[in-house]
């Protein structure tokens, strides 16, 4: 495929008023520097300062630029996912509007993308600048989980500064919160040459960041949801409906083993207590009838993925 620019460079900015003018100023310097064909795609996810106006100001200026104004704030996967519809370079640089990455690293990661054949550069902010109680150490654990449930064994998954190749982000979809787990979201597609670049990390220089220590406990969440339907979401009955024959025929088995262990014990003339006094009966049909819910459930998510619109779409590579 041919494409009109070198690169896309994505911006997802929620008032950031104050740093947009130097940023921008600083990523036109490296792309004349280098030579490259670029465009600059500002999405500005409902800015109640005056970062719209600003973006305006900077497209009169220069006509690389290009701005997405939402009516409200949507997110950060709401705005990537516009900019990745929006971008027509060969390579798509995402970054933040606060000054904390740098444009110094661009040429690198496009390199390793054009010239080494990486589906993904993802930056790592080896040397952090935030708070060490409240950003650095949850993201150490954060990062952590991610590379247990999804096997990309990248350091910092949430960097703001990442390099794809076009290919990639025409074929994932950005949703929810799930701008954190594009490396993921792109491996379940089929582009699996995923590696990660050491970056220089900058405190953050105007303003304050717009994410709090939930964004952890929801980032959390949201992995677990995305490990899961990858897994299972074409194929449900495989969790559910194992899951419940699991705990059918446990629960069965323990009713049984209760029953026959009263039986005995009254043939041979021994005390034993009613089975309808002992707990392990009533956990043992419990676990029955659990399982039988969840394999009727199973079995409900099945009839409704056969029906989805999407039950048949896969990427394909290439046609010969």
């Amino acid at each position: 495929m041919t494409y009109t620019k070198d690169l896309s460079i994505v911006i997802s900015l929620y008032n950031e008023d104050e740093s947009l003018p130097e940023l921008i100023g600083w990523i036109e310097q490296v792309m004349v520097r280098e030579g490259y064909k670029y465009e600059i795609i500002m999405v500005d996810d409902g800015s109640t300062d005056s970062s719209w106006q600003i973006i305006r100001g900077l497209a009169e200026k220069n006509e690389a630029i290009r701005g997405i104004s939402f009516r409200r704030n949507y997110g950060k996967s709401a705005a990537l996912f516009h900019g990745f519809k929006a971008a027509e370079g060969r390579v798509v640089v995402t970054m933040d509007a606060d000054l904390q990455d740098s444009p110094e690293e661009i040429p690198e990661m496009y390199r390793m993308v054009v010239e080494d054949g990486y589906d993904i550069v993802s930056g790592w902010k080896k040397q952090r600048f935030d708070n060490k109680l409240t950003k650095n150490l949850p993201s150490k654990l954060y990062n952590w989980a991610a590379r247990k449930i999804t096997g990309i064994r990248l350091h910092d998954m949430n960097c703001g500064l990442k390099a794809y190749r076009n290919e990639v982000v025409k074929n994932i979809e950005v949703y929810g919160e799930m701008h954190r787990y594009i490396p993921y979201l792109a491996k379940n597609a089929g582009f699996t040459r995923i590696t990660e670049k050491p970056v220089q990390h900058q405190k953050r220089k105007y303003g304050v960041s717009k994410f709090g220590l939930e964004r952890f406990v929801n980032g959390f969440l949201d992995l677990i949801s995305l490990w899961f339907l990858s897994t299972f979401g074409k194929k449900p009955m495989h969790f559910f409906g194992f899951t419940g024959i699991l705990m059918f025929l446990t629960g069965g088995a323990l009713a049984m083993w209760v029953i026959i262990e009263k039986l005995i014990q009254q043939g041979r003339g021994m005390d034993f207590r009613p089975v309808t006094e002992q707990p392990l009966f009533y956990l043992a049909l419990l676990a029955v009838i659990l399982g039988f819910q969840l394999f009727l459930a199973g079995f409900i998510c099945e009839m409704i993925s056969r029906n989805s619109s999407e039950r048949n779409q896969y990427n394909i590579r290439e046609e010969i």
